[in-house]
């Protein structure tokens, strides 16, 4: 079992930047594939980023490319969150998510485990 509290949100300016961590309870923190998703409002949940076990492999969708970077310290059990020009589109509940089998990291039908999330705000 994995519990997962995001935190970090908050509202900021276009260009701004945030940095949003996921708290992971359990000892098999490292065991797990880890993601990233953003729903915004009258939208559906949208993949963002996910990061392998290791740290070694990264993966992140189209629109956040050169913006937005994930990575984790598997010492503290937290996966991050870098986002770095932030765009008014970007504005939503961002959700973190654990899986220990995820394969197609972008599908939110491989997590297992998913936090309550936390609202990013971008104003123009």
């Amino acid at each position: 079992q994995v519990q997962l509290t995001e935190s970090g949100g908050g509202l900021v300016q276009a260009g701004g930047s945030l940095r949003l961590s996921c708290a992971a309870s359990g000892r098999t923190f490292s065991s797990y594939v880890m993601g990233w998703f953003r729903q915004a409002p009258g939208k559906e949940r949208e993949f963002v980023a996910a990061i392998s076990w290791s740290g070694g492999t990264r993966y992140n969708a189209d629109s956040v490319k050169g913006r937005f970077t994930i990575s984790r310290d598997n010492a503290k059990n937290t996966v991050y969150l870098q986002m770095n020009s932030l765009k008014p589109e970007d504005t939503a509940v961002y959700y973190c998510a654990a899986d220990r089998w995820a394969s197609s990291w972008s599908l939110q039908s491989e997590y297992g485990y998913w936090g309550q999330g936390t609202q990013v705000t971008v104003s123009s």
